[in-house]
């Protein structure tokens, strides 16, 4: 399974959404399920998933699932395969 594979599941793990569920485009508060205590959910989702510790400011700034793939690529996990 490639990372951003992963990462898609992290996303639907933490936020109880479908497994074909497109969360490529998501952002925070773009649904419902996807609130402050979600969010907390979906951080630690993928700190366990990718073995990374996502600084205070990198939670701030997670605001989407594209900003989640800057952030991982800060800690090197490579989203290029």
């Amino acid at each position: 399974m490639s990372n951003l594979d992963r990462l898609r599941v992290a996303f639907r793990t933490a936020l109880a959404l479908p497994e074909d569920y497109d969360v490529d485009k998501l952002e925070y508060r773009g649904i419902e399920k996807w609130d402050s205590l979600a969010h907390l959910s979906l951080v630690g989702e993928i700190e366990d998933t990718f073995d990374v510790m996502i600084d205070t400011d990198e939670v701030i700034d997670l605001s989407s699932f594209d900003k989640a793939v800057e952030i991982l690529g800060k800690h090197d996990v490579d989203f290029s395969g």
